[in-house]
């Protein structure tokens, strides 16, 4: 696969198995051969906001809110502050080269989010979209279509390849050895397999692995709220929009403050979310039923002193803790499936924060608080606070990886 430290491609690779989705002809090589750019170069700032609006006229959009999010993401105003921060340094930056990014079968529009902190950075992307063909990524790649026989943009779409195979494909192989840097989104298996495709000596892996995200409420705080199907209609969105899969979905629940006052919030709480689950007529697959079964069984055999907590049917289920194991993430499921413990001091939870620990949502807690809390136990995971309803807002600091600076590359000159 490497001559010389130089990528050869197998006489052998069939690309007829390569479905591409953008632009008409695949040719990696022609990819390869592209410039690297500064990061926020105009064309690319120019090219998102253009799909931002493209997308925003699609009438469908209206029935996705990830994409009609991630068209927000893209527009101008928002592309204009995130480069703020960069400008800040007075280094001469360039992008990588070429980015290969295999994306997620389970969160439908993270390929467009990976590609545009790929284009942003500086880079000639490649992306393999998951192999399912949800209607998010149809929308967005005809969006970008749209834009193809813009002159502006004749030589920019040289730079964006959207392609789909199977995993059976020696594509991953090949297109590894030609790229610069390969971001991985997947689980720790999906990692392990892609790995065995071997890298050039300079290039690298970006990797989002399985991470485990929680919920951190203040029911002295909760207890007062004016508005609790609000809040429980932003955990909805946290939780049940990707069934509960995506990275940032809270399995866990903790709750602080005074017994009185996390008895009467637990209550509202849940009591809000099941109304938002009906309301929201959330279809739960049989199969998930059961593995909810399945996991509570498996919990329970496993930690001393859990309980399921009553419920009207299986949309939802409450699992109290008694005590908070080291090794809570390991218990888990989806469509609904939580664990709830009542927390005397965040000092007592802090132990538990390995490195499997992304994303903790909260309710109740300043900025001010949440900080103190990090400088002072500083745990080993936890990457991202968000208040509730937030955790899937896509930001280009992900999993502890700054996307601007970790894709691009600083030339010094002195």
């Amino acid at each position: 696969m490497l001559k010389s430290g130089v990528a050869v491609i197998p006489m052998s690779m069939d690309w007829d198995e390569v479905k591409v989705l953008f632009p008409i002809k695949f040719d990696p090589a022609s990819f390869a051969g592209e410039p690297a750019w500064e990061p926020f170069h105009p064309l690319a700032v120019s090219f998102v906001n253009e799909l931002s609006k493209a997308l925003l006229k699609d009438p469908t959009v209206r029935e996705f809110p990830d994409v009609a999010a991630f068209a927000f993401f893209c527009r101008k105003a928002n592309m204009i502050r995130l480069k703020e921060n960069l400008d800040k340094e007075s280094l001469f930056r360039l992008g990588r080269g070429l980015v290969f990014h295999v994306t997620p079968s389970n969160v439908p529009v993270n390929f467009a989010y990976s590609l545009v902190a790929g284009l942003l950075s500086g880079n000639v992307n490649i992306v393999r979209v998951p192999t399912k063909e949800f209607e998010q990524i149809r929308i967005i790649s005809d969006a970008i279509r749209q834009l193809y026989d813009s002159p502006e943009f004749t030589d920019f779409l040289k730079r964006i390849s959207l392609i789909r195979y199977d995993h059976q494909s020696q594509a991953t192989s090949v297109l590894s050895a030609l790229c610069d840097v390969r971001v991985i989104w997947g689980g720790d298996e999906t990692i392990a397999e892609i790995r065995k495709s071997p890298l050039r000596p300079r290039s690298f892996d970006v990797t989002f692995a399985d991470r485990y995200s929680f919920c951190l409420i203040n029911a002295d705080q909760f207890v007062e709220e004016k508005h609790p199907l609000e809040v429980a209609a932003k955990f909805y969105n946290d939780t049940y929009y990707f069934d509960q899969n995506a990275c940032t979905s809270p399995h866990l629940v903790i709750w602080t403050g005074e017994d009185f006052n996390v008895e009467v919030s637990r209550k509202l709480f849940w009591e809000n979310l099941h109304e938002v689950v009906l309301r929201k007529q959330y279809a739960l697959q049989p199969l998930w039923a059961i593995d909810k079964l399945t996991a509570f069984y498996s919990q329970a055999i496993q930690s001393d002193g859990i309980r399921r907590l009553v419920s009207p049917d299986n949309l939802l289920w409450q699992v109290e803790l008694k005590d908070l194991s080291a090794d809570i993430d390991k218990f888990r499921s989806v469509a609904g499936y939580f664990a709830e413990y009542h927390a005397k001091s965040l000092a007592e939870i802090a132990p538990i924060f390995h490195s499997k620990y992304q994303t903790l949502a909260y309710y109740g807690f300043s900025k001010s608080e949440l900080s103190f809390f990090m400088e002072t136990f500083r745990p080993k995971g936890i990457d991202r606070m968000v208040p509730i309803g937030q955790t899937t807002d896509f930001s280009l600091i992900w999993d502890g990886y700054d996307f601007i600076r970790t894709l691009s590359r600083i030339c010094e000159i002195r």
